[in-house]
């Protein structure tokens, strides 16, 4: 099927109200908008190209571990919480109790990313894994009492105060079954060649349209996007995180998402992904090689603590994984007392590589600033 023929289904009347019936996707598709094509091969190699220089960089799971952070606090802000990198990255004893919710939403987001990739090792993008994952995600939380790690089983919506004046209502909740049975075999069904990039990306849409869960939907279904890139080896460890440009994009991301089921413009919605691949991948290149910079410079700046420089390089390496520290964590981690902990951290306040970040005379917080700074 070319992508300018595809129909992306009808409205079905339910009982007072109609529920949006998507059309199967695992068939063969057809390119043949020059446009497409030429952002496709921009992003895929962007992709490519970040795929290799992830490769090439020592530690790369530590810088990896803030990517996910980003992702995670991103892709949680279009859902409304409010929680940034930093406190994402901090201890929830340092966090204000009115946002304690969303930090413990956030966390869940990087434990289900984590728990995903681990297990794509085992599985393939399924119904079961992305199961797993939405129990994960919900676990403890708003939403732990909407059926974590199962499909729906009552009719849910977006936007709107009631059903009556929703913006969108998904299929009925007894298609969902047979709807993710159709995605999961699109996406791992190799009879029908089609590049990978626009594979997820009508994935990704057909996914948000579903909405087979009910709550979770939104950060799950990105969070698909980047399983599958690694499931198939695009990437070979999970660099790309598209949740920041759609969260800069939000108004698009949506109108895009909305267009398809209006217009049955499948091709816009997927050049706005790919476009977002492309952008996403240049500026983790970026990011990366920002890294290796402020590495450097970090580095040399050590090199001037004489006999402490050997402590010294370990606890920078430390921070890359831990960028956020109080004087406890460096004790346990060195095994050093607290006397050697503080004039360790002090050493580093003055060479400009921490900042302490609360103000206090006690249970003072240090931040690894100009680090941190990178991913936000």
């Amino acid at each position: 099927m070319d992508l300018n023929q595809y129909k992306s289904g009808s409205y079905k009347q339910q009982f007072k109200y109609k529920s949006f019936m998507p059309s199967i996707i695992n068939h063969d598709w057809e390119i043949n908008d020059g446009n497409l094509s030429l952002l496709l091969s921009q992003a895929d190699n962007k992709l490519g190209e970040l795929n290799a220089f992830s490769q090439l960089i020592p530690d790369v799971d530590f810088f990896i571990k803030m990517h996910v952070n980003k992702e995670a606090t991103s892709s949680s802000r279009i859902e409304g919480t409010q929680t940034n990198i930093e406190e994402a990255l901090q201890k929830i004893e340092y966090i204000d109790p009115e946002k304690k919710d969303d930090w413990e939403e956030v966390q869940n987001y990087i434990k289900a990313m984590n728990s995903a990739v681990e297990a794509l090792n085992k599985l393939p993008v399924s119904g079961r894994l992305l199961k797993d994952t939405h129990k994960i995600l919900l676990q403890g939380v708003r939403g732990k009492h909407k059926q974590p790690g199962e499909y729906r089983k009552s009719q849910n919506w977006i936007g709107g105060a009631s059903i009556s004046d929703a913006v969108f209502i998904p299929p009925p909740y007894e298609v969902v079954p047979d709807l993710m049975s159709d995605l999961e075999y699109f996406l791992n069904d190799e009879n029908f060649p089609i590049p990978l990039l626009v594979k997820i990306a009508i994935a990704h849409y057909q996914f948000e349209t579903i909405h087979p869960f009910l709550d979770g939907n939104g950060r799950l279904g990105r969070l698909l996007i980047t399983l599958y890139l690694v499931s198939q080896q695009l990437l070979v460890k999970p660099t790309l995180y598209l949740s920041v440009f759609f969260e800069k994009h939000k108004t698009l991301y949506y109108d895009n998402l909305t267009r398809v089921r209006t217009h049955d413009d499948i091709t816009q919605w997927i050049k706005f992904f790919l476009e977002g691949v492309r952008q996403t991948s240049e500026n983790s290149i970026q990011t990366f090689k920002s890294i290796i910079t402020l590495r450097s410079q970090c580095e040399n700046k050590i090199l001037t603590l004489g006999k402490k420089t050997k402590l010294a390089q370990n606890f920078l390496h430390y921070l890359y994984r831990q960028p956020i520290v109080d004087s406890k964590d460096v004790g346990e981690a060195f095994s050093i007392s607290l006397p050697a902990v503080l004039r360790l951290i002090d050493d580093f306040i003055r060479l400009g590589i921490l900042v302490e970040i609360t103000g206090y005379k006690r249970n003072r917080v240090f931040l690894f600033s100009e680090y941190v700074k990178l991913f936000e």
